[in-house]
């Protein structure tokens, strides 16, 4: 189903704004269609994984750590980090590689930010492959962190309001923004292991696939960035907003790969996107959650970069 792990031809530590380094690597064709591959979160940093989706003979596979997280430095900074920065961090990368154009693929966090590269860009955006859209508004973060993926996932929730005082139900966001920040760093470890394993519990459609408690040092980044970028709305105005910009999509052809039963990006959202996207296609998965590992999203991602090569 995927193709075979390959290992990267070139890896840097990029020097970039605000003083950061940015980890990126090249895979694949260093000769052929150009893909970046944006990594969710805020905070989850790319993986071996993510360059399997890609024909390596076809594609010239580019994939970085976004401020903060991975092997990018300082780590779980939110100094200087934003939705802005990393929008000019990815055209640092294509200036630097010398690409004048390239599909930009993306699921959850990566959606959002393939959509605003590409809203902001679109004369360097060839292609959009999207997967578990995330527009970053309001309603979606109520809906996660407000209380309705809880009436689906009960246990779970519990343990995620648990270690919060009842008086600070009302706005989860903010409880957490204050102990994910505090001085004590072994606490903000507490508070984001209690974060991202939120998270996690929600991300496939069968639970017998999550993984545990996640590393303490991704805990901490995962959770400090999400929380850092969604406290702040994700750093987008009303007139930034991707739902308000969809014109400037219009020339750009896309393909949405969803989950049915994406818990923590309902599809919703993603219907939404298609319906004001005339050069879109939303492709529907039945029995999948979130994840990028669900079987059948990751066997349609795999099939659109096969059948996309032949297209642009």
């Amino acid at each position: 189903m995927l193709y075979p792990a390959i290992t990267p031809f070139d890896q840097q530590m990029l020097k970039v704004s605000g003083g950061h380094q940015i980890y990126m690597e090249q895979c694949g064709n260093p000769t052929g269609l150009p893909v970046v591959v944006l990594h969710g979160g805020p905070g989850g940093g790319c993986s071996p994984a993510m360059r399997r989706f890609f024909d390596p003979e076809v594609y010239r596979i580019i994939l970085f750590d976004q401020r903060g997280c991975g092997r990018s430095r300082p780590h779980a900074s939110v100094e200087n980090n934003t939705t802005w920065d990393l929008v000019d961090d990815i055209e640092t990368i294509r200036t630097l590689l010398k690409i004048d154009r390239w599909i930009v693929f993306g699921g959850s966090w990566g959606a959002t930010l393939s959509l605003v590269y590409a809203q902001a860009h679109p004369e360097r955006t060839r292609a959009l492959v999207l997967r578990g859209v995330f527009l970053m508004t309001q309603d979606e973060l109520d809906w996660f962190y407000g209380g309705g993926a809880a009436h689906f996932w009960p246990e779970q929730w519990e343990k995620f309001i648990d270690p919060i005082p009842k008086d600070e139900h009302h706005d989860l966001i903010t409880a957490y923004h204050r102990r994910l920040f505090g001085e004590d760093q072994d606490e903000q470890t507490r508070y984001a292991r209690a974060w991202a394993g939120w998270e996690n519990s929600l991300a496939v459609l069968e639970p017998a696939e999550h993984r545990g408690t996640s590393p303490a040092d991704y805990a901490r980044a995962f959770a400090r960035l999400e929380n850092h970028y969604f406290i702040n709305g994700g750093f987008l105005s009303e007139e930034q907003a991707i739902l308000n910009n969809l014109h400037r999509l219009a020339d750009i052809p896309g393909v949405i790969v969803q989950g049915r039963y994406d818990m923590i990006c309902p599809p919703v959202r993603a219907h939404r996107l298609a319906d004001g996207w005339n050069a879109s296609e939303l492709i529907m998965i039945s029995a999948a959650g979130h994840a990028l590992s669900e079987p059948g999203i990751t066997a349609e991602l795999v099939k659109t970069m096969d059948q996309l090569r032949s297209k642009i």
